[in-house]
């Protein structure tokens, strides 16, 4: 059975971007690439939206001979979208249509190869929301975008209770923080 893993990279505030700041808000050091080039790190297949694969299938086809984007070339990668069209253009990426929780459920069952998200923050949703989510896992850059943050990453998710399995510092600055999530029904009762 594979294991689902919900990944970010995220502004202290809890954006995913932010209007005018350039991609890993310009912080990416060498000890955070080398861990994103890791074998470790390539072994999955890697599940998204249509906005999130619109955005990387054109900058993998701008930059076809990028270390970075040959891995994800050739990682195998699912896209969830109403409104893609086969054949897709991205090598190794299967178009699924319908009800990504259950597809994501489906995937879960019979596959054993690690599932892991690509940005795409409402299929993440529903994914937390459905109770699919096994590792959330963040990588914290150290900067406020208050004025320019754009996809908040954390409004619309379900009451989650969240037990911090690993955490690590990458280039003096960037935090790691992996968790086992639990979706909650509300908000747990006080200590009477």
């Amino acid at each position: 059975m594979a294991s689902l893993m919900v990944d970010f990279i995220i502004s202290l505030d809890g954006y995913a971007s932010a209007d005018g700041w350039p991609g890993f808000w310009g912080m990416e050091g060498p000890e955070y690439l080398a861990w994103l080039d890791s074998e470790g790190e390539k072994q999955h297949t890697s599940l998204m939206g249509a906005t999130t694969y619109r955005l990387m299938s054109g900058f993998a086809a701008q930059a076809p001979d990028d270390p970075g984007f040959a891995a994800l070339n050739n990682m195998p990668k699912t896209v969830f979208s109403s409104t893609l069209q086969t054949p897709l253009t991205w090598q190794n990426t299967e178009l699924v249509r319908g009800d990504a929780a259950e597809a994501v459920r489906d995937l879960k069952k019979n596959t054993a190869q690690p599932l892991r998200t690509l940005g795409s923050l409402s299929l993440c949703r529903s994914l937390f929301t459905a109770g699919l989510v096994d590792r959330f896992r963040l990588v914290v850059f150290p900067v406020i975008t208050g004025a320019t943050g754009q996809e908040r990453i954390f409004d619309g998710l379900p009451d989650i209770r969240l037990d911090l399995i690993d955490s690590r510092t990458f280039d003096g600055r960037l935090q790691l923080l992996e968790y086992v999530p639990t979706v909650l029904d509300g908000p747990p009762a006080g200590n009477s």
